[in-house]
């Protein structure tokens, strides 16, 4: 059957290969373990090396951890939802210390429902990227070369890695036609399809926006920024009551949390955040939800605390942008960003935003700018 859908396609493939035939394969650089290049500067050792030259106790602390998630995984996912069921709090330290990385792909999908979504919806990714057409597809062309260009899997002009991107993305444009394309879906997008295939990034694209397990993400896209809005004042909110003297400091200096914050939660630091940072923030974000967000973006107005609340307005707003090195490492930021406490107080403070919008629309003003690039960062 596939080979059919193929060939009642041919005709559309055709204008598309001609139009973006794979630009030449990029020659061959050092990358890290993630797949990314390296930096010239820095002096680079060939992965098999590296892991060999790892102390045996520390590869024997990985291999034991290892066989711990597959035991908890089961076969192709089988005693996760038992597992979870009967030890969740096990489940949630494991998950924030760090779920290892050739199971990622597969624990994310479990995780967020996606798995589920593709066994219900067999056929329909194939249906959505074969047969329709998307009114966003020149957009989604011109911006798949921004998202993670330094990573082999996107470098190729029109490459593999482009077109899965390409694929997913104009996929979900023409499955939720409300929500459509907004640029930065593709970070999300590219950072699923490092892990997964094409199918299983749809999917977890969808659990993720539709809200399979967490509250949904889609207003975070839709026309006027939504959730966006709502998550940047809860953030501004506890920069204030959390944070005095930074908030007092943000006040006086006309900073709002629009300026820096707004990627935090469009792309789940997956924009410009280390990628080792990255995906550990994801892996407890896809089974805690939004909260580690404004954990994390807490704790590093925390953490630099001290030199912010001493910066004038742009050297502020640089440093907003572009934390220190020593404030990304994981296993400092996130104990730190664990520690502080919000989920009660984001509660009230969405309750409080909606209340504030409802009265607002009433008197006929909105808190909602009117489209969906105001407040949105250039991602390029």
């Amino acid at each position: 059957m596939k080979a059919a859908v193929i060939d009642s396609n041919a005709e559309k493939k055709q204008i598309y290969v001609a139009e973006f035939e794979p630009g030449p394969v990029p020659p061959l650089k050092p990358v890290d373990k993630y797949g990314f290049l390296k930096s010239e500067q820095v002096a680079t050792v060939p992965a098999d090396v590296s892991t060999k030259c790892k102390p045996r106790n520390e590869r024997e602390r990985e291999e034991k951890r290892l066989r711990k998630w597959r035991k908890m995984i089961g076969v192709g996912g089988a005693d996760w939802k038992h597992y979870v069921r009967r030890k969740p709090n096990v489940v949630k330290r494991r998950i924030r210390k760090g779920i290892p990385d050739c199971l990622r792909g597969l624990v994310w999908q479990l995780i967020s429902g996606s798995r589920d979504l593709l066994l219900m919806h067999q056929g329909v990714y194939e249906q959505l990227v074969l047969y329709e057409t998307s009114s966003s597809e020149l957009d989604i062309i011109r911006d798949i070369s921004r998202t993670f260009p330094s990573h082999v899997f996107f470098q190729q002009r029109h490459g593999p890695g482009q077109r899965s991107l390409y694929n997913v993305l104009k996929a979900y444009s023409v499955y939720d036609r409300a929500v459509g394309y907004v640029q930065g879906m593709g970070f999300l997008a590219g950072l699923l399809l490092l892990y997964m295939s094409e199918e299983d990034a749809f999917w977890l694209l969808v659990a993720l926006l539709k809200g399979a397990v967490h509250a949904p993400m889609e207003g975070l896209y839709l026309v006027g920024l939504p959730l966006v809005q709502q998550y940047l004042y809860q953030l501004s909110r506890l920069v204030k009551e959390q944070l005095p003297k930074l908030g007092a400091h943000f006040d006086e200096e006309m900073i709002n949390p629009s300026m820096y914050a707004s990627q935090w939660f469009i792309t789940v630091f997956s924009y410009s955040f280390p990628f080792p940072l990255a995906l550990r923030i994801w892996d407890v974000f896809l089974f805690e939800g939004v909260k580690i967000v404004f954990k994390v973006g807490l704790a590093l107005l925390k953490y630099c605390h001290d030199d912010l609340v001493n910066l004038p307005f742009e050297k502020l707003v640089h440093a907003l942008r572009n934390f220190p090195e020593d404030a990304l490492r994981p296993d400092t930021l996130l104990p730190m960003a664990f520690s502080i406490k919000v989920s009660k107080r984001l509660e009230e403070l969405r309750v409080e935003y909606e209340e504030m919008n409802k009265s607002a629309q009433e008197s006929g003003t909105s808190l909602k700018p009117t489209n969906r690039t105001r407040g949105l960062p250039k991602l390029c």
